[in-house]
């Protein structure tokens, strides 16, 4: 008998067909398991470094076990049809799948960020970095390469059977095919990809991107973030079109004489409640915030945002972007502007570095040096969050070190206001010390509402200080103050509609409650006789991608080449809503634009893609 462990499709006159058939099951079923094993070995390099117990949603969750089991079976299947030899197949399957596990596993490990579709298109980089490190093999390691190695003895020895040629061959193809075709919805759905797939019951930390990744295994959340990585044009879009508008536009360097220090700070779930009725203050919460505004410039700012989603404001400011990209490389942004001007580029947020993936995402948008709970914060509170009597004093303290080594541009985002907030104990003061108890309020809605307006209470206290601080100095200084959104105010937003706010989106009044939080710029003596301007007034309304832009005209500064191109359109359409697809011009807001408005606004989405295509700040140190 001829290769009796081995199935061959062509076997002579004696075999009958039901041996042939059997052997043919034999052959497919190997090649078969073989991806299942791929995509287990993957799943084991999935949690990195984390704990093995957050592999147990993979197992609890079926649909997304099959979702990272089966990608593999498929590829290997089309590539077992095409060359018609398993062996071959498993090992260029293998080379595929487990590459990509191994790079996860040590991202996760080193940088504790997952590896994403769109990383492969920065390998330059990820081979730089990966230089600085010395990359320990652990047991998962060395345990995946031994199975990989049978794997291969396995499929080289056992199965060298081929398909027939003709509906033998092109079957398992299409097999292949099928199989990758059914399984790309379900890859790519956002639906079932935070629902019916979503498994966060073992993590640690909800926020965290990097284990809400993980909690999906490998190969299903990779291939899922090909959705967030190819990102197409506009329509009607061509670079050549963008490359001719912004050569109109000369890049300008601030002025040395006009280089003063630039502080940000976005403030977390703040906003001026005291122009609503139904809220009765017990104090005057506002009344430091009312002060700098009647010294500096104020507006409305329209987030994209409610209760949630922190860093589409924050990114949008220091981007100027409307569609954010996924910032995976070095991506055009303020801070690299100011980076080119001789300016050091720092910041602070007191929460930890993983949320948001804020440790590796600022550092692509041009961040020197940022601060968090890890590097910096956790000296004062035990590895916990901070909160503003522990932030301000340390911003301070920044900007007191830096302001003598240069111009210095820094941009922090406070943590003190994150909700929810506490429905059963005040942690600012007694119940009823911020607002006045009202008949029928119930104890959940008073604690919800005291702790809210206790950390308004607390964080203006702060920015006196840091203010009062500011105006002492001899050094021009210009703070530039905004809330990121509207606060988390009871499930359902229950809270606003018993103070008797409207939320509703169909009114302007509802619209700009909703999206609506305040910013403020105010500057020091020093910054205004340098930059020559009382920098006073009510500013527009303006959505958080042009307030940068509201700066730099302020300080008299003409700014990048993409600056200057998106001016025109901050002054006929103020406001871009992107949740909602609604916009403000002339003051209203509408759903569709005047002919010149939308024709400016195809002109922005266009400066925005080719701007995330063509990074201006390679040789900027």
């Amino acid at each position: 008998m001829k290769n009796f462990f081995l199935f061959q499709t062509e076997l002579g006159p004696d075999w009958s067909r039901g041996r042939k058939w059997g052997w043919w099951a034999w052959n497919l079923g190997l090649v078969v398991l073989s991806g299942l094993a791929l995509g287990g070995m993957s799943l084991l390099l999935a949690t990195g470094t984390y704990p093995l117990s957050f592999a147990r949603g993979y197992l609890e969750k079926p649909v997304l076990l099959a979702l990272n089991l089966l990608p593999p079976v498929a590829l290997i299947l089309l590539l077992y049809g095409l060359t018609r030899h398993a062996g071959w197949s498993f090992l260029v399957t293998a080379a595929a799948v487990l590459g990509l596990s191994v790079g996860n596993y040590y991202k996760l490990a080193l940088r504790d960020d997952p590896l994403m579709f769109g990383d492969l298109f920065l390998l330059k980089e990820a081979g730089d970095m990966a230089g600085k490190y010395e990359l320990a093999v652990g047991k998962k390691l060395i345990f995946v390469a031994l199975c990989a190695v049978l794997g291969c003895v396995v499929l080289f020895l056992l199965v060298r059977g081929k398909p027939k040629r003709g509906w033998g061959r092109w079957g398992v193809v299409l097999a292949g095919l099928a199989l990758a075709g059914g399984l790309t919805p379900r890859l790519m759905d956002n639906g079932l990809y935070n629902g019916g797939a979503a498994h966060y019951a073992h993590i640690q930390d909800y926020w965290s991107a990097t284990q809400q990744y993980v909690a999906h295994g490998f190969l299903y959340p990779f291939l899922h973030s090909i959705r967030d990585t190819v990102e197409l044009p506009p329509e009607g879009y061509h670079a050549g079109e963008m490359t001719a508008l912004l050569d109109q536009y000369q890049p300008a360097d601030i002025p040395e004489e006009k280089k003063v220090n630039v502080m940000g700070i976005m403030l977390e779930g703040y906003n001026d409640f005291s122009k609503y009725e139904g809220v009765e203050l017990a104090q005057d919460v506002y009344a430091v915030w009312h002060q700098l505004e009647a010294e500096g410039y104020s507006g409305d700012l329209i987030d994209n945002i409610f209760a949630g989603g922190t860093v589409d404001t924050e990114r949008a400011f220091l981007t100027g972007f409307t569609h954010l990209p996924t910032f995976r490389g070095k991506t055009n942004s303020f801070p690299w502007y100011f980076r080119s001007q001789g300016y050091t580029v720092e910041g602070m947020h007191p929460c930890y570095q993983w949320f948001y993936n804020r440790v590796n995402i600022n550092e692509n948008l041009g961040f020197q040096d940022y601060k968090f709970v890890e590097n910096h914060f956790g000296q004062f509170t035990d590895g916990n969050v901070a909160f503003d009597n522990i932030f301000f004093p340390e911003l301070i303290k920044a900007y007191d070190r830096a302001k003598a080594e240069g111009p210095y541009f820094t941009f922090s985002v406070t943590y003190q206001g994150h909700g929810p907030y506490d429905t059963d104990v005040c942690w600012w003061g007694e119940k009823g010390e911020f607002v006045t108890p009202k008949e029928g309020r119930s104890d959940e809605e008073q604690y919800i509402l005291d702790n809210y307006f206790g950390s308004i209470a607390n964080t203006n206290e702060n920015l006196k200080a840091l203010t009062d601080h500011l105006r002492q100095d001899s050094e021009p200084v210009v703070l530039v103050l905004f809330g990121d959104h509207n606060p988390w105010l009871g499930d359902g937003n229950w809270v606003y509609h018993n103070l008797g706010i409207n939320l509703d989106l169909s009114s302007q009044e509802g619209f700009a409650n909703y999206y609506g939080t305040r910013y403020l710029i105010w500057a020091n003596e020093a910054a205004k006789e340098a930059l020559g301007t009382d920098m006073t007034g009510e500013g527009p309304a303006i959505s958080p991608n042009y307030l940068m832009t509201e700066l730099f005209d302020l300080c008299g500064w003409e700014g990048p080449a993409y600056m200057q191109a998106i001016r025109e359109v901050k002054g006929q359409v103020p406001v871009i809503n992107t949740p909602t697809g609604l916009y403000m011009e002339d003051g209203v807001v509408t759903d569709s634009l005047s002919e010149a408005g939308a024709a400016l606004v195809r002109e922005y989405e266009g400066l925005q893609y080719y701007s995330n295509k063509h990074f201006l700040y390679e040789d900027v140190e």
